[in-house]
């Protein structure tokens, strides 16, 4: 059976919360033990978010700020797993299935290696597909850069999605 396949790249980067905002720090859909959260809209899940970004990017549906934009208060405090799971449906219109994801999270501290394995449970769980499908790996800047600073965290996403012909 004949199939196109896509692929697409995201991109996302959110700063920490000051200590007191009383922010939990999500990244993948899973609570990673931290004093400080991300800042932003919903639950600030810079990994889903760029997660976000390659599916729609793949399938041509414009971008994570068209679809959920931080001025629209339905949004306001949400779980980014909302997000995937609206991606998924806007996909699933269109024909499409994640072929698989590979993921960056950009970040000096926490140390998120003993974390990635339940990420990537937790991101294969949303997009409904094998874990061996979904990659989620953590590197440091070696101190350069806002991640260097421990200002924030960023996370890189690429996506590859079919459909039948």
């Amino acid at each position: 059976m004949a199939s196109e396949t896509r692929i697409g790249i995201g991109y996302d980067v959110h700063a920490f919360a000051p200590p007191d905002a009383g922010r939990r720090l999500t990244l993948g859909g899973v609570v990673v033990p931290h004093e400080r959260g991300l800042s932003g809209h919903s639950d600030a899940d810079t990994l889903l978010h760029a997660l976000v970004d390659a599916l729609l990017g793949a399938a041509s549906l414009g971008d994570i700020g068209a679809h959920f934009p931080s001025s629209d208060e339905r949004w306001r405090g949400s779980s980014s797993g909302a997000f995937v799971t609206y991606t998924m449906d806007l996909l699933a219109r269109g024909g499409w299935r994640v072929v698989n994801v590979d993921a960056t999270v950009v970040a000096e501290r926490p140390r998120l290696s003993p974390h990635t394995h339940a990420m990537r449970a937790s991101v294969a769980g949303l997009l409904g597909i094998e874990l061996e499908r979904v990659s989620v790996k953590s590197k440091t800047t070696d101190g350069l850069g806002f991640a260097g600073r421990q200002e924030g965290i960023a996370c890189y996403a690429v996506a590859l999605i079919e459909r039948a012909l």
